[in-house]
């Protein structure tokens, strides 16, 4: 691949080794040795804000952006080297290691955006010394699912009704006398007919709302304690005095 041909590409879509959409192309990274551009940073997660070191080795270049010859998995599981055109040996060996390529003579890098070489020693024989360091997020994830069922049971239920009937009792009773000389008459056959009446129990249904019932989450915060190993680079001075001088005594 041109170094025309990459630059073109700078801000398009990349794109994985199955035509996935994986972020941006940000900066470019030309090795030291070669000249050549070896890697390029593609700007990931929600808002671009993660830069993930890819090989260019197979990657081409199309109209809809770059395509890699990388796994979506596999960029996201790359170490995470800020990508401010200061990489170290230690890193770009981390790189090559983890992508399975082969380490160059030499593994240092050029940002081509800022021209920045990824060197260790400096030009007043100082050394700057790196560290890692842990950087924590959260995301949200599916835990379980509650769903509110509604069916109809049968059970039984009593209530009391008051009722009444009607029951027949005979009543005798004397006629008087004045009464007697007033209804004086034939004797013979009679029916009389008395009707009797009781209440019975009548039962009716009506369906009526009784209850609401809904579901609603509540977020409960609390920290959880999270381990993970850094490496940091420490720089040993040899050649120092007990005075902490760097000069000897002859002997």
């Amino acid at each position: 691949m041109t170094m025309q041909g990459i630059e073109q590409v700078v801000g398009e879509t990349a794109y994985d080794a199955t035509g996935d959409k994986v972020g941006s192309v940000g900066n470019l990274y030309a090795s030291d040795s070669t000249g050549q551009p070896e890697w390029v940073t593609v700007n990931t997660g929600l808002f671009g804000t993660k830069h993930t070191f890819v090989p260019l080795d197979g990657a081409h270049v199309e109209k809809d952006g770059l395509h890699l010859a990388t796994s979506k998995s596999k960029i996201k599981d790359a170490p995470r080297i800020d990508a401010n055109g200061h990489l170290s040996d230690g890193e770009a060996t981390d790189l090559y290691r983890y992508y399975g390529m082969r380490m160059p003579q030499t593994g240092r890098m050029t940002d081509l955006k800022t021209g920045d070489r990824t060197a260790d020693a400096q030009a007043d024989g100082s050394m700057v010394r790196h560290e890692e360091r842990l950087h924590a997020g959260t995301e949200t994830v599916e835990t379980g699912r509650v769903t509110l069922h509604k069916h109809v049971v049968t059970e039984e239920q009593q209530i009391t009704v008051p009722v009444s009937h009607e029951e027949v009792r005979v009543v005798r009773e004397p006629v008087a006398d004045g009464e007697r000389r007033g209804r004086a008459g034939e004797m013979g056959d009679e029916d009389h007919e008395v009707v009797l009446h009781e209440e019975r129990p009548v039962i009716g249904k009506e369906t009526v709302a009784v209850e609401r019932v809904g579901l609603e989450t509540e977020t409960v915060r609390g920290e959880e304690q999270i381990t993970e190993s850094v490496r940091k680079e420490q720089i040993d001075v040899d050649g120092l005095d007990d005075d902490g001088t760097g000069k000897h005594t002859k002997r």
